[in-house]
């Protein structure tokens, strides 16, 4: 089965800015299995439809819901194209990408006084390094990119953010077998972002991993991440609370036309657990489906 190209940031541009406040560009969920294999140089159009249901949203700086009608939901095409070179760079296949998301939010959140829907291209993101290792029974990838501020982003539904984040990526897949049927791999993304009317948010890391299985032409696996605050919020109204979120859940691979280089993803995921920071955090679950063409 083909590698499939790890996601710097595939569906980051579909983040809930409930307030001023809001996190970073990058929401998880978009990968799992073999997460951090990058694929052998050619070029690659990833289409990723992904569907984030919000169920409740948590109070700042803490674990408990708040109260009332609360719930949304973000829809997001992400469109994706990655250049892998020929060219190498510290033992490493040297590439680049860009990703341009269409976003649709619908939220109604009593507690905020919130309920509006909006849609539009989101904020670009672009990748001028992807570098991908690969070992006989391991892969590994570094890579770096900036989160534009292009999309409007005046109303907590707009498709954009507001401000550029600088966005750095390392992870790894190891196989544990020869003939490459079981893997375990981990991706991390970290997230340093600017400011919004005088608001910093905070710094983002992320953590998606996924344990996959090769039967037949199928791939299984169960897939997972955390996303954390690591810095406090700066600026009016920031306090020292940091949200966090965590979720499970399962992923399915398929080789929809080898011949033509279709492949085939889909994966759901449940957050388990999630806490406010400056200001709420939503909590659900989030459904996807992506198609990988290689050219």
């Amino acid at each position: 089965m083909k590698k499939i190209v790890y996601s710097a940031a595939a569906m980051a541009a579909c983040a809930v800015s409930l307030t001023a406040q809001a996190g970073g560009h990058y929401v998880p969920g978009v990968e799992g299995i073999q997460a951090a294999s990058v694929p052998p140089p050619g070029n690659y159009y990833l289409g990723y439809l992904v569907n984030y249901n919000i169920d409740s949203l948590r109070a700042p700086g803490s674990k408990d819901a708040i109260p009332g009608h609360n719930k949304g939901t973000v829809t997001a095409l992400a469109n994706r194209f990655v250049k892998i070179t020929n060219k190498k760079i510290l033992g490493a296949d040297y590439g680049f990408e860009a990703i341009v998301p269409v976003v649709r939010k619908s939220l109604t959140f009593n507690a905020a006084g919130i309920s509006e829907t909006h849609s539009g291209v989101a904020d670009i993101y672009l990748g001028p390094v992807v570098l991908g290792w690969h070992g006989q029974q391991w892969d590994a990838v570094a890579a770096a990119g900036v989160w534009l501020d292009n999309a409007k982003s005046k109303n907590p539904s707009d498709p954009g953010n507001g401000y550029k984040s600088t966005m750095l990526t390392a992870g790894g897949t190891y196989y544990f077998d020869k003939e490459k049927k079981w893997s375990g791999s981990a991706l991390a993304r970290y997230e340093f972002n600017g400011k919004k009317d005088g608001f910093r948010p905070g710094q983002q890391a992320t953590v998606e991993w996924g344990v996959g299985r090769v039967v037949g032409p199928v791939q299984l696996g169960i897939v997972g991440y955390s996303q954390v605050q690591t810095t406090v919020d700066k600026g009016t109204g920031a306090s020292n609370d940091k949200y966090a979120r965590h979720a499970v859940g399962a992923e399915v691979v398929y080789p929809l036309m080898k011949e033509a280089g279709l492949m085939l993803k889909a994966a759901y995921y449940k957050e388990v657990s999630a806490k406010g920071g400056t200001g709420p955090q939503p909590k659900g679950s989030t459904a996807r489906l992506s198609l990988v063409k290689v050219f």
